[in-house]
């Protein structure tokens, strides 16, 4: 038995082993191809969520339009600040005027509701062209933010909010 010292060692001791007929081959796993989901119409469909908010999304090419339950993204999200968050992961996919979004969204508030059509449209960039993964992967739009409100407990006033002590 060779002595193994570094991993160029490894790699050498394991090629042997092969060609010696003592490992028969080695196995590595395949890496994950990702393929593109359409429908029937040629969109793109994803669901996306943030607090207690919950979006569904459709994309397809077009020109860049964004529709929220059947209103502009202007005049359904009026703080400028929400569109800028519902733009991020068109805008780091460098896809901008590329597809039109529809969006249905329900629950929660609009900041909840903004997160949940971002989270959506990351979800269907991905499914219209699986090799923008590796970016909106990167830049954190695929991860569902689980940060939910707390629940009240029994004894008190808030989630941890004690009532009021008096002494006398």
């Amino acid at each position: 038995m060779a002595e193994i010292n570094s991993l160029e060692d490894l790699g050498g001791a394991i090629e042997g082993a092969v060609a010696e007929g003592s490992i028969d081959a080695i196995t590595q796993e395949p890496a994950i191809v990702y393929v593109q989901k359409l429908d029937a119409q040629g969109r793109a469909y994803a669901t996306g969520k943030r607090k207690d908010a919950v979006a569904r999304v459709w994309i397809k090419p077009g020109t860049g339009k964004i529709t929220i339950k059947g209103k502009d993204q202007t005049e359904y999200f009026a703080r400028p600040v929400l569109q800028m968050v519902i733009q991020q992961p068109i805008v780091a996919a460098a896809r901008e005027g590329a597809y039109d979004v529809v969006a249905t969204v329900s629950g929660g508030g609009l900041s909840g509701q903004a997160g949940a059509v971002r989270h959506g449209i990351s979800k269907a960039l991905t499914h219209f062209e699986p090799e923008l993964r590796a970016v909106l992967k990167k830049g954190g739009f695929l991860t569902r933010d689980s940060r939910v409100v707390e629940r009240k407990k029994y004894g008190r006033a808030k989630a941890r909010r004690s009532f009021q002590f008096s002494k006398r």
